[in-house]
């Protein structure tokens, strides 16, 4: 499936391709964009099937289909490898991409993510809760998941914004990315990822704690784990400056 995505950057940069969590969009890379451009990246962002501006296929959705639309966005703009950075389920997509399709990869950040999200039952209730009502309560939780209070306390009107980027996402779509998550367990296909990996974890993170990035780590044979502090679950619009130094640092450490 085509995927609605914004590309940026010099046209001779090494592409880095941003994915993005579950009822966000693109936007939510904005804190990364300029930093990756200033140091010669060409940045390719994208709106996780159901999310944002791209189509919305009804549900359920596979992890397989949503790496593979990564696979297609790289054949239509011809970029045989790319670095991938994914937060979320963007991270999960990135796994998914180094297990069965590392040669289109030249690096992977996984950013406040894990490799078996667990909760089966939680994922299917909220499924069902957002078709059946809406996205409206949902946003509520995700704006008090994704930022810690000291955060949303300073910045009303960036984390009003921030909810307001969940309750307009497609209930179908975020159900359908919801199933995804229900069924998500890669932990003993990492082993064979082979790709230098970065796992960024949040210590401030109630959705998926710091010990999902680090057993990520341990089970890659390439990876290292940082964790940045006073950073919840969206930790890399929380905390940009920190999250962009880590993540621009392992580029160009990967970088022939």
């Amino acid at each position: 499936m085509d995927v609605h995505h914004v590309i940026e950057g010099r046209d001779d940069g090494d592409v880095v391709v941003l994915s993005n969590s579950l009822g966000s969009s693109l936007a939510m890379w904005d804190p990364q964009v300029k930093p990756l451009v200033d140091n010669g990246f060409r940045v390719v962002r994208y709106d996780t099937r159901g999310h944002g501006g791209s189509r919305v296929p009804r549900g359920p959705y596979t992890l397989d289909e949503l790496a593979g639309d990564v696979v297609a966005l790289l054949d239509l703009l011809d970029v045989p490898s790319a670095h991938f950075v994914g937060l979320s389920l963007g991270g999960m997509t990135g796994m998914w991409l180094g297990i069965y399709a590392s040669d289109r990869l030249r690096s992977l950040t996984l950013c406040c993510t894990s490799a078996r999200p667990g909760n089966r039952r939680m994922w299917l209730d909220r499924a069902a809760k957002v078709r059946a009502e809406g996205m409206n309560e949902v946003a509520d939780g995700s704006v008090t998941r994704w930022f810690t209070q000291a955060w949303r306390d300073a910045n009303p009107e960036a984390a009003a914004r921030m909810r307001e980027m969940t309750a307009t996402t497609p209930a179908e779509g975020y159900a359908s990315c919801c199933e995804v998550l229900a069924d998500v367990d890669l932990v003993d296909d990492l082993s064979g990822v082979w790709v230098p990996t970065l796992v960024i974890s949040g210590a401030d993170d109630p959705a998926l704690p710091a010990d999902h990035g680090r057993l990520i780590a341990e089970h890659l044979p390439a990876a290292r784990f940082e964790l940045v502090g006073h950073a919840a679950h969206l930790g890399s619009f929380e905390q940009p400056e920190r999250f962009n130094e880590l993540i621009i640092d392992h580029l160009k450490g990967t970088q022939d």
